[in-house]
């Protein structure tokens, strides 16, 4: 039996709420990612992978934030928890590989486009491995050339989004790199949310895992809270708000010792008296 599929039960608020969820989450990590390309190589790790993170963490509230409002007539729905968590770490760490090979090669030619094949590919595999965690008395199928689809448009937003952080041209170039890369990633999702079709069981057996409001509550304090964390550490950052470089000499970094400063005598030698000078200084005729 063809089961009736709503994926909007609550209007236009999941949509909204979860466009803006993977917004924030591509602001901090691309702010990070910029970061990370102006300072030296020993702190660049760790502003990388504050920005996979971010993006990781914002595309699954995203994700499962819209599965909110994702409803199948008469089946109730229910969660694997360790497959839906499990999404997340594929998320972060797929992402991770792509923001690194950007952060070290540059965004730019091949590098480029294997970090940005890599992120979309991460993408889509969070939002796969998350729709393979629901539960109900049913199976679902999916139209290939939908999800095709759904898969060039997870690239084509990750890569665009890469190439925009390595611009490195302020603060509101990275806002708006990050809307577009809010609203590519929902296109992804809904995309992917079409292709999408729900085969039911005749018998109405019951279904294990956690409902939706019972993972309501860890997806947002979890992912959330890191979020407003990793906002904090931007907002308190001055170079991540201006996007200005790091560009320090050598001898200026901390650290580093600098040169000893060589004083040079500011006056004069004296003549010597009887019309003679030191043998260095020669005489003026």
């Amino acid at each position: 039996m063809q089961g009736t599929v709503d994926g909007f039960s609550y209007g236009l608020v999941t949509p909204l709420v979860a466009y803006l969820m993977a917004s924030l989450g591509g602001a901090l990590g691309l702010r990070c990612t910029t970061r990370s390309l102006l300072v030296t190589h020993s702190r660049r790790p760790a502003w990388l992978a504050l920005g996979s993170a971010a993006i990781g963490s914002g595309i699954w509230t995203m994700h499962f934030v819209a599965m909110m409002g994702f409803t199948v007539e008469q089946a109730p729905i229910h969660y694997d928890k360790p497959t839906t968590f499990a999404s997340l770490g594929v998320a972060i760490v797929m992402v991770g590989i792509g923001i690194f090979i950007v952060g070290y090669k540059g965004a730019k030619g091949t590098a480029l486009f294997t970090g940005g094949t890599i992120t979309g590919l991460g993408i889509a595999s969070m939002h796969y491995l998350g729709m393979a965690g629901m539960r109900l008395n049913g199976k679902f199928e999916y139209n290939t050339l939908t999800v095709a689809a759904s898969v060039v448009i997870a690239m084509g937003a990750a890569t665009a989004a890469l190439w925009a952080a390595g611009q490195v041209r302020g603060f509101l170039w990275s806002v708006g790199a990050s809307l577009v890369m809010g609203l590519a990633v929902s296109g992804m999702h809904y995309t992917g949310m079409a292709a999408l079709s729900v085969h039911l069981h005749g018998t109405s057996a019951p279904t294990s895992g956690d409902s939706p409001a019972g993972l309501l509550w860890p997806m947002l304090v979890g992912p959330l809270a890191f979020l407003v964390l990793a906002g904090v550490v931007v907002m308190f950052d001055p170079l991540m708000v201006m996007g200005k470089p790091q560009w320090t000499p050598v001898e200026q970094k901390p650290g580093v010792p600098a040169h000893p400063t060589v004083h040079h005598p500011a006056h004069r030698p004296r003549p010597v008296r009887g019309g003679r000078q030191s043998s260095r200084t020669p005489q003026n005729r």
